[in-house]
């Protein structure tokens, strides 16, 4: 009578999401070939139809390869505050039907169940409940996984695919993901993989045949993880509470760059749209990052420690331009420039000031300007340097 029930994991992940939440204004273009992303042969793909990924088209595909794919699908700019304001409508459904939801990203998350089976009816029953409501109430088509734990809830989404639903019951938990291929793990990349196919595991039951110390002994700790998800193993708890670990922005050139100061500027713009996300979210961050992604695809990556913990700006980006002034000279022209913050903390933890007091109007200066942009939206503020001079019309007098 005591025993505690099995677990019942729900993970939901809605389907092409973004293009998805564009045919809700757009209706006559459902079923037809659809990419949202920007026409431009540098950007990408941010999500395709289905139509569009039967012809091969992915996420994150450069357009200029899609369009080669895909030369008749229509491509529509991606609206960011759109696609938000929905994730929010559906975040709040989940969390009416339990408590205990783990949002992974703007369009996925984890649902623990387990507590709303006695008022809801089985976990099955719930998903189908789900998946009725995003259709009818939000015109939104999404797969669902049920299982026992959150790999198996996910991997069974992701078989669910496109609309559907996939329901491992405990009992056959090992039967499902024996089947798999053994990339099919977490924690499998490129690496891993060559090492797993040189010791003849290809599958899961194949990894699953071997001793947990014979794998422990050839992969490590890891190889002690990679042997319990064989296994079906899973013990994380669906964690409500899913804290940023950094945040970043990044900027693709429409033609490579050497010219130093319009990449400075470029980074000085990114610092200030992270900075106004930490301000959103409450939060300080201790490290800078740059990210420089050059002509011919490498990638430099450098960070440093701020002197305290800051979501000012000026301070981020003082501290980029700072890290790319050490890159120069540059080798070869730029494709790419980005900026990240990491080791993120509660601003209400308090901001360590310097004795200089240039740094509190600054502050100061950076509230009103949080303020301006709460009361017009639409409006933008450019930092000083960012401001192009006024050039007179020469037919003026």
């Amino acid at each position: 009578m005591n025993e505690k029930p099995e677990r019942a994991i729900l993970h939901v992940d809605m389907d092409a999401f973004f293009v998805s939440v564009e045919l809700l204004s757009r209706p006559e273009l459902v079923g037809e070939q659809v990419i949202v992303g920007f026409a431009s042969g540098r950007s990408v793909v941010l999500s395709a139809s289905y139509s569009c990924r039967a012809l091969g088209v992915r996420s994150a595909m450069p357009m200029s390869q899609a369009q080669a794919l895909a030369p008749h699908a229509k491509i529509i700019e991606p609206n960011h505050a759109q696609y938000s304001q929905v994730s929010q409508r559906i975040m709040g459904y989940f969390s009416t039907i339990t408590p205990l939801v783990e949002q992974l990203s703007i369009d996925e998350a984890f649902l623990d169940v387990t507590g709303s089976l006695r008022r809801l009816g089985g976990p099955v029953a719930i998903a189908e409940s789900i998946k009725q409501h995003l259709a009818q109430e939000l015109g939104l088509p999404a797969s669902v996984g049920v299982a026992k734990n959150k790999f198996v809830a996910k991997l069974a989404s992701e078989h669910a695919k496109p609309n559907g639903l996939v329901v491992v019951p405990p009992a056959r938990t090992v039967e499902f993901i024996h089947q798999l291929p053994i990339g099919a793990l977490w924690g499998v990349g490129q690496r891993t993989l060559e090492q797993l196919d040189r010791a003849g595991i290809q599958t899961v039951s194949d990894l699953a045949a071997h001793s947990e110390s014979s794998i422990v002994q050839r992969f490590g700790e890891h190889g002690k993880n990679l042997y319990r998800l064989a296994h079906g193993i899973d013990e994380r708890p669906v964690n409500p509470v899913r804290e940023e670990k950094s945040i970043s922005a990044e900027h693709t050139f429409a033609t490579d760059l050497w010219d130093t100061q319009s990449l400075e500027n470029e980074l000085v713009e990114l610092s200030h749209r992270v900075a106004a996300r930490l301000r959103r979210g409450r939060k300080l961050a201790e490290t800078v990052a740059i990210k420089i992604k050059y002509a011919d695809f490498t990638t430099t990556n450098r960070s440093k420690t701020l002197s305290a913990p800051s979501d000012s700006p000026s301070l981020i980006s003082n501290g980029i331009i700072e890290l790319f002034r050490k890159l120069q000279p540059l080798d070869q022209a730029v494709r790419l420039v980005g900026v990240r913050v990491e080791k993120l903390a509660q601003a209400n933890v308090g901001l360590q000031m310097t004795l200089d007091p240039k740094d509190e109007k600054t502050r100061e200066a950076e509230k009103i300007a949080d303020s301006i942009a709460l009361r017009f939206p639409t409006g933008r503020l450019t930092p000083a340097r960012l401001v192009k001079p006024h050039k007179p019309d020469d037919s003026s007098e």
